[in-house]
């Protein structure tokens, strides 16, 4: 492929899932200003954020798998598309409901990083395929933060549907672009969707995923909380069950079972759980008023420049990921990435009186989450088949995103635990759940060492044209998984 369309064909997947990464975060802080302009209560404008949580986990795997089946350039153009309707019907939406519906479609643009990714294995020469997962992975990173950042300035200057209007144009150009410009990766997985077990993944996620964010609300100890937890353990027994019996299963559990996949996955777990949280409340810690003992009383859209290092820092890392991979591998990044999120929360545990520390922390922790992102999407396409790689990628974004949700339901208990007689959590609720934080990315580090090694130019080979569903008894292994075009240690 020529290296012009090479170029074009990478700001394709970088434009779609950076403004899906945006979505993310932009409208957090503008949840306020939402519950103010539709006349709803502050706990149904948080279903603006837990629905597009949930729809996002669903439908990132299995459009990751349908991808591998059907076409990624094809499934990447619909989901575009379904971003775009979500995107359009949010910034018309005349009530809560109908915005909250809006967030449900503009979560299915979760599967734009794992068809990114696959795009990006079947399409590039293998020399480039590192770099530029490292760089695509640099700009999901930075969209989460664009998010922080911008969403103050855009919803004080316009409306917070601008939030929405501005995601329409960018993404309608997108697809007119991907239409004619990506091509239709070759790399095709055999079988069909098992909507069985797509069903019973989407049911256990639900049921765990939901609880841990309304938990705070519900009570931990209410019925509610107690019996969607248990249904969760129960459905994500029958999924397995389903799964290791399907001939064509959504989510191989072989390839799962690979170590270099479980092992990265068990740190993104833990990486998420301390990655999202920060995201969650370091805007609020300094937003609080200094009356409460601590806090700076910061607008949104100070709030959002504080954050400004972080996002800064993570795509200068992540570039630079890219570049430092094929050197010291993909393991070793990602420890240090998990390392730099834990000194970060470490600092922050101790000094947090004056706003440059708050800065410095950002900053640490957005080199960390750069080198981090990186590296974990070079160590799951890898070590995976090319017709896995969109179910697979798919599936370690999604236990980013449930460690994301453990984490900040188990800080949100430590801060709001106890609260003083204005209503606002005391200073050592932040500065136990800082604590906590630095303990989960350091276990994230710990997780990471745990990665296999693979000898620098080691090219695994064999399953080029076979799954691993056929290949093996045991499927893929390290030294006869996929083809890896990019060399991870």
């Amino acid at each position: 492929m020529p290296r012009t369309s090479t170029r074009l064909t990478f700001a394709v997947l970088a434009t779609g899932a950076g403004v899906f990464a945006m979505l993310q975060s932009l409208i957090a802080p503008a949840l306020p200003t939402v519950q103010h302009a539709l006349h709803t209560s502050q706990s149904t404008a948080t279903w603006v954020m837990t629905a597009y949580l949930l729809s996002a986990s669903v439908f990132t795997p299995i459009l990751g798998r349908v991808g591998d089946l059907a076409g990624k350039k094809r499934t990447l153009v619909a989901v575009l598309v379904t971003v775009l309707v979500g995107c359009l019907v949010a910034a018309l939406a005349p009530t809560i409901g109908v915005l909250i519906v809006a967030r449900v479609v503009q979560g299915v643009g979760g599967a734009l990083f794992p068809l990114s990714f696959g795009i990006i294995r079947d399409e590039f020469a293998p020399s480039e395929v590192s770099g530029s997962i490292s760089d695509l992975s640099a700009v999901i990173a930075a969209g989460g933060g664009v998010g922080m950042v911008a969403a103050g300035p855009i919803v004080s200057a316009l409306d917070y549907r601008w939030l929405f209007w501005i995601p329409v144009a960018v993404v309608a150009a997108t697809v007119l672009i991907a239409l004619r410009y990506v091509p239709e990766s070759p790399n095709r997985a055999e079988g069909r969707v098992s909507w069985l077990g797509a069903g019973l993944l989407s049911a256990w996620l639900v049921a765990l995923l939901l609880p841990l964010s309304q938990a705070v609300q519900w009570g931990w100890g209410s019925a509610r909380v107690l019996g969607l937890f248990a249904a969760a353990v129960l459905l994500f027994a029958l999924w397995l069950r389903s799964e290791a019996r399907s001939r064509t299963p959504l989510i191989d559990l072989r390839v799962m079972r690979l170590p270099a996949v479980w092992t990265t996955n068990t740190a993104a777990l833990l990486f998420g759980a301390g990655m999202y949280a920060i995201w969650s409340f370091l805007p609020g810690f300094v937003q609080t008023p200094s009356s409460a003992g601590y806090g700076f009383g910061a607008s949104v859209t100070a709030s959002g420049l504080l954050m400004l290092p972080m996002l800064l820092a993570m795509f200068l890392s992540g570039v630079l990921a890219g570049r430092l991979e094929p050197r010291v591998g993909a393991k070793a990044l990602l420890t240090a990435g998990a390392a730099l999120g834990a000194l970060a929360c470490g600092v922050l545990t101790l000094w947090h009186d004056e706003q440059w520390q708050i800065g410095v922390v950002a900053a640490l922790f957005g080199l960390g989450i750069g080198l981090a992102y990186a590296a974990m999407a070079n160590l799951v396409v890898g070590s995976v088949p090319p017709e896995q790689t969109g179910a697979a990628t798919g599936m370690n974004a999604n236990i980013r995103t449930i460690g994301g949700s453990i984490g900040a339901a188990l800080t949100s208990v430590l801060v709001t635990g106890r609260l003083q007689p204005s209503g606002l959590p005391y200073a050592s609720g932040y500065t136990h759940g800082w604590a906590l934080l630095a303990v989960l990315m350091l276990a994230a580090s710990g997780a990471a060492l745990l990665v296999p090694a693979r000898r620098a130019g080691r090219t695994p080979r064999a399953a080029a044209t076979s799954s691993p569903t056929t290949s093996s008894p045991t499927g893929a292994t390290p030294t006869d998984a996929a083809p890896a075009p990019a060399r991870v240690r």
